[in-house]
């Protein structure tokens, strides 16, 4: 309703024809796009965001998305306003999975030795291979394969809740646990390897 008032006021041709003049990088042409269209492009990118989030560096990441892509609008496709609005929800979700990104993984990557360093490791890794395998046999089969795809393909945690059809939460849950099983069932077996 609102886009449909907001297209009549300005016109559908009116903003078709600035987003063909801002396509040829019209500065003109692109700051009255803004200005009929921010209020419309703001409550599209509020509806999705958190109050905490900074709409306006959204908003501005938006707009430069406009400024760049004018050129593929295409009026047989969809509205002025449709299209823009497509631009910024996109833009607003990619900044919710920004900040959703989870930095712990990566801090616990970068901890983790090298293993081809072995100057200062004096760990037996012949010995605790086979502990470690058979620790792993001994999850159920589906906690080994969500083991397999996270850590030794790299599949994230966003695809393997689709492939498990569970949320990404419970995936979380389901890696921490699968390992903290792992690391005691190896800790029981030879509790000398962790002396070094």
């Amino acid at each position: 309703m609102q886009s449909q008032l907001l297209e009549r006021r300005g016109g559908v041709a009116h903003l078709s024809a600035l987003l063909a003049a801002v396509a040829a990088h019209d500065e003109l042409a692109f700051a009255e796009l803004h200005a009929q269209t921010r209020t419309k492009m703001r409550k599209t990118v509020r509806a999705l965001l958190p109050a905490s989030t900074d709409i306006d560096d959204v908003l501005q990441d938006g707009y430069l998305k406009v400024w760049r892509h004018a050129k593929s609008f295409d009026p047989a496709r969809a509205s002025p306003i449709t299209w823009m609005c497509t631009i910024m929800r996109n833009t607003a979700i990619d900044a919710l999975r920004a900040a959703a990104a989870p930095m712990s993984e990566l801090d616990e990557a970068l901890s983790v030795p090298d293993p081809t360093d072995s100057s200062a490791d004096d760990f037996d890794y012949a010995r605790a291979e086979p502990i470690a395998r058979e620790a792993l046999a001994r999850l159920p089969e589906q906690r080994q394969r969500l083991l397999t795809l996270a850590y030794l393909e790299g599949e994230s945690r966003t695809r393997l809740s689709q492939r498990f059809g569970v949320p990404v939460g419970t995936i979380k849950t389901w890696l921490h646990r699968s390992l903290l099983a792992v690391r005691k069932d190896c800790l029981g077996q030879a509790p000398e390897l962790t002396a070094a």
